[in-house]
């Protein structure tokens, strides 16, 4: 009894600290695209004299960036205790085939990634215009990096190919294998997908917000580089890019469905409640690997992907709506409705992504690595008692760090681009570059 209330808490306790640390890398990934293009954009456009809107834009959106990505990280680290200290099983087993990915992302996420972030963080008016603007570009590419090393750890729990058995546990014959693994693969575009989706809602919730309060206050919404221009463009970009992001994401979770049938049969099956197919495939699990329950839960597994494609239907009528609607300027500046509408559906993106990784995780049970580990196998030499503590401290740590995270978020979005501190020149009183001569030039 012990030991199955042990596997139990050790389950809650991954289940919520990854499920909460995925939500900060879905808004990272892809407000670092957003930002990416923006300011891409805005050097583009020096020379029409057309960059400073943008740049305020970057300056915007990065702090909000940069204040999801710190947190973020503290998450990150967090999450690795609590992985080593529950399940060292499986690092004995199969650590030979997916240590050095999970090495490479650490390598990536908190080497490189960091250190670029840092330069373009402090390298507003120090360095020109196209070298800051690559800096992002490679902060944003080792974020697609780090999350690609990530899921081909996790593509080859859930699909298992490239190694050979021992007397101990598995090693790695085929890296080739490894790193082009479908099951990693596919889920690099779902997720990629779906981190844009995550960022245009937010980017189109905010600035609704923004556009709300500037109407409700007699905001003009003209052009002389106020706040409603600058939200009245960000609300566009979002709406027109989340109809493609959408179709992304659906394209990729679809072919992961499609894919089913031949990567994990019994979570194809409890998906699609067949009954007799489930039943045939518990008898030979049984017999293949000894007795036991082989059936993951059909609530957990059928639910999560109900919610998750329940999610994506709301999401595509919004979005399809709202790109629509920002054809319109008059709609993007003064539809209150449309604007209260693009606020209450910025967590839906959450809702799907957290569901399908529900789905994907719970899905598989109860194997760890799909046919090769099982799950209890894998669990740490811990008691239910320790494992009580633990749940407390990671669990209380982090909704602590999920609050902190949201009230940063939105004190920062609601305060408006006047109070951005992201590329403040103070050589300038208004934060905005000096209008002398300045031998690095600034957007």
């Amino acid at each position: 009894m012990d030991g199955s209330e042990a596997l139990d808490l050790a389950r809650w306790q991954f289940a919520l600290t990854a499920a909460a640390h995925f939500l900060f890398v879905s808004l990272t990934l892809g407000l670092a695209t957003f930002v990416t293009a923006v300011q891409t954009w805005a050097v583009l456009r020096r020379g029409s004299g057309q960059s400073a809107p943008y740049a305020r834009m970057v300056r915007f959106w990065g702090q909000l960036y940069v204040v999801n990505y710190a947190v973020g990280i503290v998450t990150g680290i967090v999450m690795e205790f609590q992985f080593g200290l529950a399940w060292s099983g499986l690092g004995h087993y199969a650590g030979n085939v997916f240590g050095a990915s999970l090495a490479m992302e650490t390598v990536v996420a908190f080497f490189v990634e960091s250190t670029f972030l840092g330069l373009w963080i402090f390298g507003w008016n120090r360095f020109g215009p196209r070298v800051h603007c690559a800096l992002l570009w490679v902060v944003t590419g080792t974020a697609y990096l780090s999350a690609y090393w990530i899921l081909v750890a996790n593509g080859f729990l859930n699909h298992p190919v490239g190694h050979t058995g021992t007397g101990h546990g598995i090693e790695l014959t085929d890296a080739g294998a490894v790193l082009t693994n479908p099951s990693a693969l596919l889920a690099f575009g779902h997720i990629a997908g779906g981190a844009a989706v995550t960022a245009a809602f937010f980017v189109a919730g905010v600035s609704a917000y923004h556009l709300f309060r500037y109407r409700g206050t007699g905001g003009d919404g003209g052009d002389g580089g106020d706040g409603a221009a600058l939200f009245r463009r960000s609300l566009r970009i979002a709406a027109f890019a989340s109809p493609p992001a959408l179709l992304v994401t659906a394209a990729f979770g679809g072919i992961q469905f499609s894919a089913l049938a031949s990567f994990q049969p019994m979570k194809d099956a409890v998906w699609k409640a067949e009954a007799a197919e489930i039943a045939r495939l518990q008898a030979d699990l049984a017999e293949r690997f000894g007795p036991g329950d082989y059936v993951p839960s059909e609530a957990l597994t059928r639910g999560a992907a109900m919610l998750m494609l329940l999610a994506f239907a709301l999401m595509f009528h919004v979005s399809l709506g709202s790109a629509l609607l920002a054809l319109f300027r008059p709609a993007v500046e003064r539809f209150r409705a449309w604007h209260l509408l693009l606020m209450a559906v910025v967590p839906l993106p959450y809702v799907a992504m957290t569901a399908g990784w529900v789905f994907r995780e719970a899905g598989r049970q109860p194997w760890v690595v799909y046919g090769l580990l099982r799950t209890e196998d894998a669990l740490s030499d811990v008691s239910a008692g320790a494992m009580r503590v633990s749940l407390a401290v990671f669990g209380t740590l982090f909704a602590l760090l999920l609050a902190v995270n949201w009230w940063l978020l939105l004190r920062t979005a609601r305060r408006g681009p006047e109070d951005v501190a992201l590329g403040r020149d103070e050589r300038a009183p208004d934060g905005e570059p000096s209008p002398g001569p300045d031998p690095v030039p600034s957007y």
